[in-house]
């Protein structure tokens, strides 16, 4: 019989933490999955690997079995008590294992059965004594999903329906307004089929905004740099300013400093499940100085200059 190296199933070490099995497992079951392959064999096969991998690796007490089987498993083979390929039956029951059982077929969390005859010759007692049938026999939740969605600030903002595909099936899902980089969604029983009648997991999904050319948002608030004229700097006036809301005209005050915050209440992102409250949009004044000036702007800038002395 062949010795599973359920490590290497996972991709990871033999010193690989819970949460990188977990990491693991997650990334492999969704790429093999039965409904995102249907009729591939192959990938089919390759699920119940991984899924028989982690129901040992996932498992602290089969782990630690499994690493002191491990351990001697090179010496059984080459100890003259049996050769390659040869039953380990008696080497599997020293380790608390039993010889495979007729009628005996594992079940995995999503329902697949067929565990090898590696896993039910070291774990096959686990589940054929009462004490742990609970195990296999009671409803299990399904493993979640995660997956990661990049989306635009002015979704963000406006929030809408968006359309993904897992698993080759589409699901159709809200993204709520004023949603923050990094916030995870929880679309519910989208994730693996659970075992036994138990419900299914739910789809995890990390949203990531993308950067804006023309806003930085902080929070609920969003800033905005604009150039205005000097002359309206100094003169005052007013500005078109094209916001998430629509267009607003607003006024610069007389004498507006470079560099200056002017703020525009309720104009900034939609505060996450609040109805009708919005944070505030800061324009950040640029002023714009004038080039190419002509000898008679030149002239006039230097009267200005000579009204001002010192300055």
């Amino acid at each position: 019989m062949e010795y599973k190296d359920y490590y290497k199933v996972m991709g990871v070490s033999k010193e690989a933490s819970a949460a990188e099995i977990k990491k693991s497992y997650r990334k492999l079951a969704l790429k093999y999955h039965p409904d995102k392959n249907p009729g591939n064999k192959q990938a089919e096969e390759r699920f119940k690997e991984v899924s028989e991998a982690n129901e040992v690796l996932s498992d602290p007490e089969k782990r630690k079995k499994y690493d002191n089987l491990g351990a001697d498993w090179r010496n059984y083979e080459t100890s003259g008590t049996g050769q390659q390929g040869s039953d380990f039956s008696q080497w599997a029951r020293q380790w608390g294992g039993s010889p495979r059982q007729s009628g005996f077929s594992g079940e995995d969390q999503f329902g697949n059965t067929g565990f090898s005859d590696f896993f039910e010759q070291l774990f096959g007692n686990s589940f054929s004594q009462p004490a742990s049938s609970g195990f296999r026999s009671s409803p299990r939740k399904g493993q979640d999903f995660e997956a990661t969605l990049e989306i635009s600030l002015k979704d963000a903002y406006h929030g809408n329906d968006t359309m993904i595909n897992v698993n080759g099936e589409k699901i159709k899902f809200n993204i709520p307004q004023g949603i923050a980089d990094d916030q995870v969604l929880r679309v519910k029983g989208k994730g693996a089929r659970g075992a036994k009648g138990g419900e299914s997991g739910n789809l995890l999904l990390k949203i990531k905004i993308l950067a804006d050319p023309r806003y930085e948002r902080k929070e609920d608030d969003l800033y905005m740099d604009i150039e205005i004229p000097l002359y309206t700097a100094v003169l005052g006036g007013t500005i078109e300013v094209d916001s998430m809301k629509g267009n607003y005209s607003i006024t610069i005050p007389p004498e507006t400093q470079n560099g200056k915050a002017l703020r525009m209440k309720g104009l900034g992102m939609p505060v996450y499940k609040q109805k009708n409250k919005y944070g505030d949009l800061y324009l950040r004044i640029n002023v714009e100085i004038p080039q190419h000036l002509t000898k008679e702007e030149q002239t006039l800038f230097k009267r200005l200059a000579g009204l001002r002395p010192g300055h």
